[in-house]
Order: C-alpha cells, then sequence, then structure tokens
C-alpha cells in the first residue's frame, strides 16, 4: 500500500476513516478555515525562499525568522518532492507509478555533506512530532547520496519555536524502526481487510456519516 506520512497519521488515528477516505473514497475530509491558512502560510514561504517574493501584510511577521534561515549557506529546494520505492532504498520520482511513500521537504538546504530540512507549522507546538522530520531526511538520505548529516527542524511559525533533531546516514535504521509498528498495523489491516474505529472526541468532526461512532462528542 502507498503511503505518507500524514495517511499514515490519519491510520494510526482511525483505521476505519482511512480506510473510508483514503481507500474507498466514500467520504471526503472538510477543509478547514486552519488548514486553508496553513496552505496559504506555506506557500507564502515558499514564494519568499524560492525567488523573494514579498510577504503578504499579514504574513509579514515571518519575515525575520525565513530571513534566519536562508542565511545558511548552499543550494535551496524549497517544496522538495521525494519518493522511494518498497525496497526503501531506490529514489524515485514523486508521481513515479512505482512509488511506495512520499512525501514533500518544505525547505531542503543541502551545504557539502550537511542537509538542513525544516518543516513549517501553524498550529500548536504543545505536541511536536518529530517522526516526520525522521522520515524526510530517510528521503533525503536516499535522494542526495552525498548527504552524511541531517540537521532537521520543525518551525512553528506562530511561535517562533524551534523544534530540532540530527541524524546521520548511519541512523537509517533507527529511522525506519520509528515507523515499524505503525507499519505493521497497516500491512496487518490491509492483508485482512479489517479497519477498526479508534473512538475519540474527534469523532464528532469525522465525515464517516456510516460509522456506529460519528458525530459522539
Amino acid at each position: 500500500m502507498k503511503w505518507s506520512f500524514s495517511g499514515l497519521k490519519d491510520f494510526d488515528n482511525c483505521p476505519r476513516q482511512f480506510n473510508e477516505v483514503k481507500n474507498l473514497k466514500n467520504y471526503v475530509k472538510q477543509t478547514t478555515q486552519q488548514m486553508l491558512y496553513g496552505t496559504e502560510v506555506h506557500k507564502a514561504l515558499e514564494d519568499y525562499a524560492r525567488d523573494g517574493t514579498p510577504l503578504a501584510k499579514n504574513y509579514e511577521r515571518f519575515q525575520r525568522m525565513m530571513d534566519e534561515l536562508l542565511e545558511i549557506p548552499g543550494a535551496r529546494y524549497p517544496e522538495r518532492q521525494m519518493a522511494l520505492k518498497e525496497d526503501r532504498l531506490t529514489p524515485c520520482a514523486f508521481d513515479d507509478p512505482e512509488y511506495w511513500v512520499r512525501g514533500i521537504v518544505d525547505l531542503l538546504i543541502i551545504d557539502g555533506d550537511t542537509a538542513y530540512i525544516v518543516d513549517y507549522k501553524t498550529g500548536s507546538a504543545k505536541y511536536p512530532d518529530t517522526k516526520q522530520l525522521r522520515l524526510m531526511a530517510i528521503f533525503t538520505f536516499a535522494h542526495h547520496p552525498e548527504v552524511m548529516h541531517v540537521k532537521a527542524g520543525l518551525l512553528f511559525v506562530m511561535h517562533n519555536i524551534f523544534i530540532d533533531e540530527n541524524y546521520s546516514r548511519a541512523d537509517i535504521p533507527q529511522l525506519w524502526g520509528s515507523f515499524a509498528p505503525m507499519l505493521t498495523r497497516l500491512a496487518i489491516a490491509e492483508s485482512n481487510n479489517t479497519w477498526m474505529p479508534n473512538p475519540s472526541p474527534l469523532c464528532g468532526w469525522c465525515p464517516v456519516k456510516s460509522c456506529q461512532y460519528h458525530g459522539e462528542r
């Protein structure tokens, strides 16, 4: 089964919803104002990093953070799309029909044997999840064999908080280990075609109206 970090998180939150939305496409997740705002901010920061497009007035407060990132020397790759085939080693194009996992790095900078990965976040920094950075590091090591070290961080732009992790190429097995439990559960669910619901307070906003827990808060 093809996957991405966001898809794997959706599966972990609720296998039933994941199957109904991602696989069967019986329902569509509603786009919230928070999601729209996040998309707009990502686009503004992408354009600023790529060609210096001035930030809109309501986004100017992010300029100082971006300028500090852009002082890092090296080749810049805003919105770097990368994918791997199922052997977990072979890099491929983002839209390759045989891709197994793929993702997008908001900002990738490569300076010699060191890569810098930044993922912009517009939400709360209360519960940061750095597993996304680990997957992006795996992609970077595969697509850029010259890279031996990765310095990665989640940039919570609304709070000016930067949460960082550092990896080396020798860490790749451990990085994959971060995803082993969820990938095993996903493989079992797919093999048995069993997608159990996971009741939570989020059921009140779930699009899967056929679920017995739909609407509960």
